[in-house]
């Protein structure tokens, strides 16, 4: 069927709808659950955890597919991130064509795994290259922005009303497409946009962008950055540009996202080309300025209702900067999500320290057998091996994909990713509030010798309370050692330790206990999947 839909009009994104059995109903669509200052994806009607991979950005055709599944399969994944170009599904305007959405959407579930679709459209990495030729080649209907000296940079500016119209007719036939034919909600998220913003220039200056530069703080803004009335200039200083693009391009998004909610409102999220460093701060013109960067959450929080969170997209192994963004997204009123992050070996880690502070999914970027060879900070060797730190994570996790998320939603998790800086002691401290649990990395030997650090930077643990004084610990090439919040008042015991695993009822299966040589040392978690119960208790001092 899928090249009957080639070529015909814009109902033609909604003929699949009629292959659906007799009597089908619509599940509960997906959406952000909050409680304090902590999120969940609810998929199902239950808390679900992203085990994600995001494909290459030209693997969604069909005969790039058959490349894509091995690799997923490999990584042990729930849910593929895969790209619809705004050229794929309206190559000639107002023709659409949702064939490569539905070999998506048949394809998944076949493999069991949900999606993620990331909408390629008015920006991509700043750029309107997935655009259609309509579109990106007639620059008097669809202007791009202008420079200072008027003369065009490379990328579509948000004041134009053709281009948002256009978008958002597209993004909305994509979105009743799916309210159509995926009632059993195989796409869990979408991605509206890609990296939006600009390199090289930190704001537009075509006569509409200049005319609004010149006139007052829109009050919603205002408010939210706890400012009276005044200029862009005037209000925001140094970074008035910087504040000007992202409202300009974040109410563009916006009004785009609303024509997709206002078919299917699944939870919808823009992701961010961060800045070099979440602690310093850096000219906009160096980076994707008008994108949802750290420094401008604020400012896309108050002019972007429809979105459900931001999301950065971190290509960094530096712990320091790693941790630093997390810290910035991860945030009462924005949902912790990492959609994309590096794929080489050292970014493996930082799953634990992500699902630890509750984030509602993980993904690296670039995961398919299709042969591209990916830029810095990448890595040219994408096999098996190269997989293999991911899939350990996701094998474990998987089991916890559906548990995990209520036990963050409560606020109950906590992570570590490894530092490769020595500075550190290769050892963290986590606060549980009663206990804490000292995680090193690297020890020499079985006993107290000093944690030297592993061989790269490999080691992660995440722990959750599962019940008082009950915790489920699991993790890497780490050892967690408990202790008492007051060590004065009690001392500490191991009640017991459980080693075993949760089956798909979700119910704890029982192994084994350890002891004697497994837990005097600490619980020392290896390249094993192994996930323990921790029932600590504690007897008088005298």
């Amino acid at each position: 069927m899928h090249h009957l839909l080639r070529g015909l009009p814009f109902a033609a994104c909604a003929l699949l709808a009629l292959a659906r059995p007799a009597g089908a109903q619509a599940n509960e669509v997906p959406h952000i659950e909050t409680k304090g200052a902590r999120h969940a994806l609810i998929v199902d009607g239950a808390p679900f955890l992203m085990l994600g991979a995001q494909i290459n950005n030209s693997s969604s055709w069909p005969a790039a597919m058959p490349g894509v599944w091995p690799a997923m399969e490999a990584m042990h994944v729930n849910t593929v991130e895969a790209p619809i170009g705004w050229e794929q599904i309206e190559p000639e305007e107002g023709h659409f064509d949702c064939a490569a959405v539905d070999l998506l959407l048949e394809q998944a579930r076949a493999h069991k795994v949900r999606l993620v679709l990331l909408w390629f459209a008015t920006w991509k990495n700043t750029n309107p290259q997935y655009a259609p030729s309509w579109v990106k080649l007639d620059n008097a209907r669809f202007p791009r922005m202008r420079r200072a000296d008027g003369t065009f940079h490379y990328a579509l500016s948000p004041f134009a009303a053709a281009t948002l119209a256009a978008d958002s007719k597209a993004f909305a036939a994509l979105m009743r497409h799916l309210r159509e034919v995926d009632p059993q909600n195989t796409v869990i998220m979408v991605q509206v946009e890609n990296e939006p913003g600009t390199y090289g220039l930190a704001r537009d200056h075509s006569p509409e962008a200049n005319k609004a530069f010149a006139g007052p703080v829109p009050e919603a803004l205002r408010k939210r950055t706890g400012k009276g009335p005044g200029s862009w200039s005037a209000l925001y200083g140094r970074d008035a540009e910087l504040y000007f693009h992202a409202w300009s391009i974040a109410r563009y998004i916006d009004q785009v996202a609303a024509a997709g909610k206002a078919e299917k409102p699944l939870p919808m999220y823009v992701n961010a080309a961060l800045p070099g460093s979440p602690f310093t701060w850096q000219d906009p013109a160096t980076y994707a300025s008008g994108g949802p960067a750290n420094t401008v959450i604020e400012v896309y929080k108050a002019a972007a209702p429809h979105l459900d969170l931001v999301a950065p997209d971190i290509y960094t192994t530096a712990h320091k900067d790693y941790t630093g963004f997390l810290d910035s997204y991860e945030r009462a009123d924005n949902a912790l999500f990492v959609p994309e992050t590096g794929h080489a070996r050292d970014y493996a880690r930082f799953f634990f320290e992500a699902v630890g502070r509750g984030a509602i999914g993980w993904s690296p970027f670039g995961i398919d057998r299709l042969r591209y060879l990916p830029s810095y900070p990448l890595t040219s060797k994408l096999n098996d091996e190269a997989l293999a730190p991911f899939a350990a994570n996701y094998a474990l996790f998987g089991q916890l994909a559906r548990l995990w998320p209520r036990w963050a939603l409560a606020g109950k998790t906590w992570g570590a990713a490894e530092s490769e800086d020595p500075a550190d002691g290769h050892r963290q401290v986590l606060d549980l509030g009663r206990y804490r649990a000292e995680v090193s990395f690297g020890r020499g030997d079985w006993g107290a010798g000093e944690a030297k650090g592993n061989d790269w930077p490999k080691g992660g643990v995440a722990i959750a309370e599962i019940a008082p004084d009950e915790y489920l610990v699991t993790g890497h090439f780490a050892r967690v050692e408990f202790a008492l919040r007051d060590p004065a008042r009690a001392n500490l015991i191991l009640d017991r330790v459980e080693e075993g695993h949760y089956n798909d009822a979700g119910n704890w299966v029982f192994e084994r206990v350890w002891n004697g040589d497994q837990v005097d040392w600490g619980l020392n978690f290896t390249a094993a999947n192994q996930v323990l119960h921790v029932k600590l208790a504690s007897y008088p001092i005298r």
